[in-house]
């Protein structure tokens, strides 16, 4: 077996996570003392869950553009003048905390801004690690993804509920400045392998690319509705825990911290436990189980006094890395390599957007109700998570395809150099005759090839039969322009994506004939 930490072997990958990481101590830190900071001067719950929804509302607002630069333009650069930028924010929310000038409203806004460098560079982040591990490794790569985040909130919001007790919040908001700009010297230091951008995509031609590919991308899909489920409960933990630990369990800003450290701890547990878990478990039971063990630490944090719920912070802790390294790895490996960012720019703005929504919408209930009642509420939707996982579990196949390119396919048409690659819409028409006795393998395998098409650049797509001849069917679709039809057949058939078009053929009873149109 794999060792979890085989990626850290690699001495590139070895350097960006360790750059990541102190990104991530830096924003916790952060978000601890900015949560804090409300806490002491009085606010209502739900400005103190603003935070979080501050500081992730970007990602539901910019993740899709995100993964459009990311696809469109050199990442490497993307990732560092989104850091700068993010570490220029967090300078002034320093000067701002420092010179006694820092007000709620002030503070929320600033958190909006770094959330914002944070959000344009993380499907960037995301896409490039592939590029830096083997395939066989991408699991464990992305299981380490998310130890920097949870070894971050182990470290970060222990040593912030200190430093913000010690020194203030601006000094916390000032080394958060310095891990971004750290992150971005480490960037600059990677000399990455030079993409062929000469060909890129409009912006507008990509959006429509990643968002055509999605709505035909139904592994993607269920991915995306396994993830909201979960984090939109689970968000109410995040929100609220500053809250209880100022509440009934009266712990202070050190004991807060202590008890993000446990959920940390209990994530970086999960990280050595979960290798070992998935050789005997499939996916869907690592999901189910996860969602019971967050609402069971969830339910501690309402009701339990501070030792229980700090040893059920650790299970929770686990139990959220074996819910987002599995969306996470899973996404990674069904995604090819010509939508990675886009797709997972999809994947962080449900993540990152079910959160900030939710963290708001809790953070109401908390003020009308009070946080237990939130608490307890969240709870209860987190074991109907693990419940559904009967009605909607991941789909077949998902993070097992296919993913390589195959290259042009054996009809393509030669010799089209003098085409315009402006030229569109591009109409292809493909005439089978299917043996009578596997029409039902025909239309079945037709409809992947629907699915194949549409994602890969088709915005229109249909079956029509033949009047007068039952046995001829007549397979239609467009693409927009002979650029996009080039696009699709050289970069972006998989070798999954092949295996349906022979299957549809190999139900034919002779080879299928196929032409192209271009406007007359």
């Amino acid at each position: 077996m794999e060792s979890p930490w085989a990626p850290l072997r690699r001495r590139t990958f070895f350097i960006l996570w360790m750059a990541q990481l102190g990104s991530n101590v830096g924003s916790w830190m952060q978000t601890v003392g900015a949560q804090w900071y409300l806490v002491e001067s009085g606010a209502s719950p739900t400005v103190i869950a603003l935070v979080q929804t501050a500081n992730l509302a970007p990602a539901l607002l910019l993740s899709l553009m995100a993964g459009v630069l990311a696809d469109s333009f050199d990442r490497r650069r993307l990732i560092i003048g989104t850091n700068i930028f993010a570490a220029l924010a967090a300078a002034a929310l320093t000067l701002s905390a420092a010179s006694g000038l820092l007000e709620p409203a002030s503070l929320l806004v600033y958190t909006f801004l770094i959330g914002a460098g944070v959000a344009l560079s993380s499907p960037a982040w995301q896409a490039i690690q592939p590029d830096l591990v083997p395939r066989a490794e991408i699991q464990a790569a992305s299981a380490l993804g998310g130890v920097t985040v949870n070894a971050a909130r182990a470290v970060g919001p222990a040593a912030a509920g200190v430093l913000v007790a010690v020194a203030g919040p601006a000094f916390v908001f000032g080394l958060n400045a310095l891990s971004f700009l750290g992150a971005a010297a480490a960037v600059y230091s990677w000399r990455t392998p030079r993409r062929d951008l000469a060909d890129r995509e409009r912006v507008h031609e990509a959006l429509a690319a990643g968002i055509r590919y999605i709505r035909s991308a139904p592994r993607i899909r269920r991915i995306l509705l396994r993830t909201a489920l979960f984090t939109t409960p689970a968000s109410a933990l995040w929100a609220l825990l500053p809250i209880a630990a100022n509440g009934h369990l009266d712990i202070g800003s050190a004991g807060y911290g202590l008890l993000l450290g446990a959920l940390g701890a209990g994530a970086l547990l999960g990280v050595v436990v979960l290798p070992r878990v998935r050789n005997r478990i499939t996916n869907d039971t690592i999901l189910a189980g996860s969602a019971l063990l967050f609402g069971a630490g969830t339910a501690a944090a309402a009701f339990m006094p501070p030792l229980p719920v700090a040893a059920l912070m650790v299970v929770a802790g686990a139990a959220w890395i074996g819910n987002l390294s599995t969306f996470g790895a899973v996404t990674q490996l069904t995604l090819p390599a010509w939508v990675r960012a886009r797709g997972m720019s999809t994947y962080l703005l449900v993540m990152a957007g079910t959160q900030a929504l939710g963290a708001l919408a809790w953070g109401s209930i908390a003020t009308l109700f009070g946080y237990e009642l939130a608490l307890a509420v969240s709870a209860i939707l987190l074991l109907a998570t693990a419940a559904s996982i009967f009605i909607w579990p991941l789909l077949p196949g998902t993070g097992q395809l296919d993913r390589t390119v195959s290259g042009p396919g054996e009809h393509t048409p030669t010799q089209t150099g003098a085409i315009d690659p402006g030229t569109g819409p591009v109409t292809v028409i493909i005439t089978y005759r299917p043996d009578p006795d596997l029409l039902e393998q025909f239309t079945a395998a037709m409809e992947q090839v629907e699915l194949t098409l549409r994602r890969t650049g088709a915005t229109d797509w249909k079956l029509t039969r033949q009047l007068g001849q039952p046995g001829s069917f007549a397979e239609i679709y467009t693409l927009p322009t002979w650029r996009e039809y080039q696009r699709q057949e050289e970069e972006r058939i998989t070798g999954e994506d092949r295996r349906h078009f022979d299957r549809a053929r190999e139900t034919c009873l002779e080879e299928p004939t196929q032409n192209w149109y271009l406007p007359a």
